[in-house]
C-alpha cells in the first residue's frame, strides 16, 4: 500500500535510480521509487556493454542477464583496417531487461517500494519548499510527500528542470544515437567492434556488440553538431546496405546521450540528480550504466545519512564524493574525446596502420592511445594515470 510520506522519493527505476534507492533503504529510511514505464528495465535504451569490475561492487554476475562475455575489442578505421586488442579485464553485454529487474529486486529487498506506470509531472511545493511530487498512476492524479527527491529520470530530467537546475548540454556534447538489435549475424561472439570515421559516424563511433545466438546490438552515435547535416539513421542504413543488406532487425531505439562534464550543480535544496540526469555518462565511450550506479550509490548513501541525522546540508557531500571518485576521470575522458573525435579520416587510418605493427600480444588500449595522442603528451600522461584506476 502506498504511504502518504517517504523519507526519499526516487524518480526513475534505471540502474542509477534503483541503486540510489537500495543504498538509501539499506540505512533504514523509507524509500519510494516511481517509474513511468510499465516495467522496470523496459524499454531498453542502451548498448548494454559493461565491465565486470564496474558492476561487481553492486551485483554479482549471473548468467541469466549476461548475453555474452567480451575479451577483445576490434577497432576499424575509415579504410577498414582492423586492429584487434585483447581486453585485459572481462566485459559483458547485458540483457538489460533482466539486469535492471534484478537491480530493482535488490532495492525492494532492502526495503524500497517500487511503483510502475507512475508518471511524475511536477514537484509539490509548500511555503516555497519542495515537499514531494505529483504523479499520474493508472490515469489518476496522485501526490506523495518526501524529504529528499532523487531525479534518476534520464537525460531529459524533468525533476532537474522542475527544481531549477540548469540541465542544458551543448549540442556538440550530445551524441545522437540509433541502435538496432539484429539476428542471423556472424561476428566474433566475444569481441566488441568499433568503427570510426566520417563515413561511419562523424564525431562518434559505430558499434557492434554481440549478444550470443547469432544476435547483436548494432548502433552508432554522432555528434549533435554533425546530425544537423545528416541523420544517424541515414548512416545506419548505409552501413546495413554495405555490410549486412538482408539482416533481420528485431528492435530499434534512438535518443540522445550526453557526453559532457557532469552538471555543474547536481544538488539543489533537497533535490539530487543521478545517472544521465546528472550527466554522469563516460564522455569518451558514452557508457553510463556503471557510472550511473556509482552516482546512485553515493547519492543514496548520502541521502540516507542526511535523513538519519536530520541534516539536509549533508546532501552537498554528494557532488564532492562523486567528483573525487569519478568526476575527475570524466573530465580527462572529455578532453581525450574532443581530441580523438575530431581526427580526420587520414589521421585515423594512420593510427590504425601504426597500431597493427605492434605485435598482438603487446597491443593494448594504452599503446593505441599513445599513438593517437602522440602530439598531445599531456593527455597521454593524464590518460595513463587513470587507465588502471
Amino acid at each position: 500500500m502506498l504511504e502518504k510520506f517517504y523519507d526519499v522519493i526516487v524518480v526513475g527505476a534505471g540502474p542509477a535510480g534503483t541503486t540510489a534507492a537500495r543504498f538509501a533503504a539499506e540505512q533504514g529510511v523509507s524509500v519510494l521509487v516511481l517509474e513511468k514505464d510499465r516495467d522496470v528495465g523496459y524499454p531498453v535504451r542502451c548498448g548494454e556493454a559493461v565491465s565486470k569490475d564496474g558492476i561487481e561492487p553492486f551485483i554479482q554476475p549471473d548468467q541469466k542477464w549476461i548475453a555474452s562475455t567480451i575479451n577483445s575489442f576490434i577497432l576499424i578505421s575509415p579504410d577498414e583496417t582492423e586492429v584487434k586488442i585483447n581486453f585485459s579485464r572481462t566485459g559483458y553485454i547485458l540483457e538489460r531487461r533482466i539486469f535492471d529487474y534484478e537491480l530493482g529486486k535488490l532495492a525492494a529487498k532492502a526495503g524500497a517500494t517500487i511503483l510502475t506506470k507512475a508518471y511524475v509531472y511536477d514537484l509539490l511545493r509548500e511555503n516555497g519548499q519542495i515537499t514531494g511530487v505529483k504523479f499520474e498512476h493508472n490515469g489518476e492524479p496522485k501526490e506523495v510527500r518526501g524529504k529528499i527527491i532523487i531525479g534518476a529520470d534520464g537525460v531529459e530530467s524533468r525533476i532537474g528542470r522542475f527544481a531549477g537546475i540548469k540541465t542544458h548540454t551543448k549540442i556538440s556534447d550530445m551524441e545522437c544515437c540509433v541502435q538496432f538489435t539484429v539476428s542471423n549475424i556472424n561476428v566474433n561472439p566475444n569481441a566488441c567492434y568499433f568503427y570510426f570515421g566520417t563515413k561511419f559516424a562523424p564525431g562518434g563511433y559505430l558499434w557492434i556488440f554481440p549478444k550470443g545466438n547469432d544476435s547483436a546490438n548494432i548502433g552508432l552515435g554522432i555528434g549533435g553538431d554533425k546530425a544537423k547535416y545528416r541523420s544517424p539513421i541515414s548512416f545506419m542504413n548505409s552501413f546495413f546496405e554495405n555490410k549486412f543488406p538482408n539482416i533481420p532487425k528485431l528492435t530499434m531505439i534512438s535518443g540522445g546521450v550526453p557526453c559532457s562534464f557532469t552538471l555543474e550543480k547536481i544538488v539543489k535544496d533537497n533535490v539530487m540528480l543521478v545517472g544521465d540526469a546528472a550527466r554522469q555518462v563516460n564522455p569518451l565511450s558514452g557508457g553510463g550504466i556503471t557510472s550511473g550506479m556509482i552516482g546512485g550509490s553515493i547519492a543514496g548513501e548520502v541521502a540516507g545519512k542526511a535523513i538519519k541525522q536530520n541534516n539536509l546540508n549533508l546532501l552537498h557531500e554528494y557532488p564532492k564524493i562523486w567528483h573525487q571518485r569519478v568526476g575527475k576521470r570524466h573530465e580527462i575522458y572529455y578532453k581525450i574525446k574532443n581530441a580523438i573525435y575530431n581526427f580526420s579520416d587520414e589521421t585515423l587510418n594512420s593510427i590504425a596502420h601504426s597500431a597493427i605493427k605492434i605485435p598482438e600480444n603487446e597491443r593494448t588500449l594504452l599503446s593505441i592511445f599513445k599513438i593517437a595522442l602522440y602530439d598531445k603528451p599531456s593527455l597521454i600522461f593524464e590518460f595513463a594515470k587513470i587507465f588502471f584506476y
